[in-house]
């Protein structure tokens, strides 16, 4: 070869590219420092970025793991055994009719002692949010959304607490139907999740939740955007007469330290309010620190119960205690509390969860179900418990997808195992959101003549 025809290593083309890989190098280095700087000191665009990041993986986990709602946490592995009531013990559990939701569709059903569907409520879900007047949440929804919470008055109208999957918040709205579903008012201009409690006057108490995009003063943890829970109390027509923040409250209060003790995933979702519950007049008898009238709130990032009157709007009372992810802390006549303890079940059966009773003035657990370790009572999201009037318990196992009648012995009264099933091989059962128990005798008889098993009411399955 030709001397001219080689090209030197060190000639000018090459100095030429090596300038541009220097270059190249340099931007990077800066680009890399600069992104840096505004990550750890948060300065502008910090904010701009820190929204588009959450945006961009909202967007693909609801592209990836929510378009098969097999794959979400609405639907677990099925454990238990049999399909329907698998358990009746007449005389051991209180007679009556169960309602109960579930994560298969937006529905609620009335059943008997014997598992057969006497009544349901169901409607087209995007039908009723066009009717909305400015919804917080546009239809369509998705095939994710269910009842959440379900509140049956003694006509057969139905309160619906609408929840939904794939988004963040999670709530979408609340609905008050009359028997044959007809919508009779709804609130939908914000989202609402979990829990709605009927007081003993008519007034409704709601959960709804937004994200907040503004700093909580003086508590510099947080970092916006997170979940806002809020308060929202509606007359029994449902007009909106009072609204408060359940964050705000609790960082003017004495427990506002437990705010800092949230790790960073916490940070996002700082309360999770789960349950509210008012406090009637005999459990307010034999609480000291709370009246009749006074609410009882759950924030499950917290591991916080507190009471909250609502003439003073503030937390009056408040407590922390050894659970861990607790759902529907419930005040008893006897002035107890009881509560589902999901993952806190620290001196029990390993990976197996709880119902516990307290008592809030010596911090005393004077009973406690968990199951057998044969048939572990378990669910790590979601879950309800409730104190029937001749003392058993009728608890919701959300994941495990079944409702457990249970004495105070600890033995199984009543038992029923949704017989819906899905996903590959029809191994997958969907949660079981929300039971509560109605004795005839708070049924109004002209609603109770219509409940008899009936094809046309519709099918759980």
């Amino acid at each position: 070869m030709n001397s001219r025809d080689q090209i030197p290593e060190n000639g000018p083309d090459a100095g030429g590219s090596a300038g541009f890989v220097i270059f190249v190098l340099c931007i990077a280095l800066i680009a890399f420092i600069a992104g840096s700087t505004v990550v750890f000191t948060k300065v502008w665009p910090y904010r701009l970025l820190a929204d588009a990041h959450e945006a961009a993986v909202a967007l693909y986990l609801k592209e990836t793991q929510y378009s098969d709602r097999y794959n979400t946490d609405q639907w677990a592995e099925a454990r238990a055994v049999g399909e329907g009531v698998t358990v009746n013990r007449p005389g051991k559990a209180l007679k009556g009719y169960t309602l109960y939701s579930s994560t298969y569709e937006p529905a609620a059903y009335l059943i008997d002692m014997d598992g057969n569907v006497v009544h349901e409520w169901k409607a087209d879900v995007d039908a009723v949010w066009r009717r909305s007047d400015d919804p917080a949440k546009k239809p369509p929804l998705g095939s994710g959304v269910y009842m959440r919470k379900t509140w049956m008055y003694p006509n057969g109208d139905l309160l619906a607490v609408y929840e939904g999957a794939g988004d963040t918040p999670w709530g979408l709205g609340l609905v008050k139907f009359d028997k044959d579903s007809n919508v009779i008012w709804s609130y939908t201009k914000e989202m609402a999740h979990h829990d709605a409690e009927v007081g003993a006057n008519g007034i409704v108490y709601q959960l709804t939740h937004a994200m907040r995009h503004e700093k909580l003063e003086g508590q510099g943890n947080l970092e916006p955007p997170f979940i806002e829970d809020f308060l929202v109390t509606h007359s029994s027509d449902g007009k909106v007469i009072g609204r408060v923040s359940l964050l705000e409250l609790v960082e003017q209060s004495r427990f506002k330290w437990q705010l800092f003790s949230l790790n960073e995933a916490e940070t996002q979702d700082p309360l999770h309010t789960n349950s509210v519950k008012e406090i009637g007049r005999e459990a307010a008898a034999h609480m000291p620190f709370a009246k009749e009238g006074d609410l009882l709130i759950n924030f499950r990032n917290l591991r916080l119960i507190v009471v909250y009157d609502p003439a003073a709007e503030k937390i009056v009372w408040g407590t922390t205690g050894a659970w861990a992810g607790q759902h529907d802390a419930e005040p008893l006549a006897n002035g107890h509390i009881l509560l589902f303890d999901n993952n806190g079940n620290y001196r029990g059966m390993r990976h197996a969860s709880r119902v516990v009773e307290v008592d809030p003035m010596t911090m005393e657990e004077v009973w406690s179900w968990q199951g057998t370790p044969d048939d572990k009572l378990y669910s790590e999201l979601r879950a309800a418990a409730h104190r029937l009037e001749n003392g058993n318990t009728l608890i919701t196992e959300a994941e495990g997808g079944r409702l457990i009648e249970v004495t105070q012995a600890g033995e199984i009264a009543w038992e029923y195992v949704n017989p819906v099933r899905g996903g590959k091989d029809k191994k997958k059962i969907p949660a079981v959101v929300w039971g509560h128990r109605y004795t005839q005798d708070e049924i109004d008889p002209a609603f109770l003549s219509t409940l008899e098993p009936s094809s046309s009411k519709g099918d759980a399955r």
